[in-house]
């Protein structure tokens, strides 16, 4: 079962930390389809939130067709994300980069910095890639259709 942890001091609201943890532990398959959720009242004694902070992220997790709530017996995994798995090569390659990382002296927010410039670095490289083949071939068809 997911243990959530909110950070008060991250400027991210309460719930969206709890249906972020969610999605991420669906992502790497920590939690399927049909796995139950903690209670509100299990999170709220773990963390000292208030219960309708978890029950917002919860009907949130709902929404986006993730999680469904069924009466007295409480929330449960619905939808997943998960193309990755939490003991997958890349995994076991980044924490070896993350170890190698600290070592070297950098610290948490330094390996997350650093970590996320590179992500949108070379996705945005993606998808600009995407962009231009789809502008190119538009153009070709304009040139092609006024000549």
């Amino acid at each position: 079962m997911i243990e959530y942890r909110i950070d008060r001091r991250s400027g991210v609201a309460t719930y969206l930390q709890i249906v972020q943890q969610t999605k991420q532990a669906l992502r790497l398959g920590l939690l399927e389809p049909g796995d139950k959720l903690p209670t509100a009242r299990e999170v709220v004694a773990a963390t000292a939130i208030n219960p309708n902070t978890v029950l917002k992220a919860y009907r949130e997790l709902e929404r986006e067709g993730l999680a469904e709530g069924r009466r007295g017996l409480g929330t449960f995994v619905q939808g997943t994300l998960g193309r990755g798995s939490a003991d997958s090569e890349l995994r076991a390659e980044l924490a070896a980069w993350a170890d190698r990382a600290r070592a070297g002296g950098l610290d948490k927010d330094d390996v997350t910095a650093l970590f996320t410039s590179v992500v949108e670095e070379r996705f945005e490289e993606r998808a600009k890639g995407a962009e231009d083949t789809t502008r190119t071939t538009r153009t070709t068809r304009t040139k092609g259709d006024h000549a």
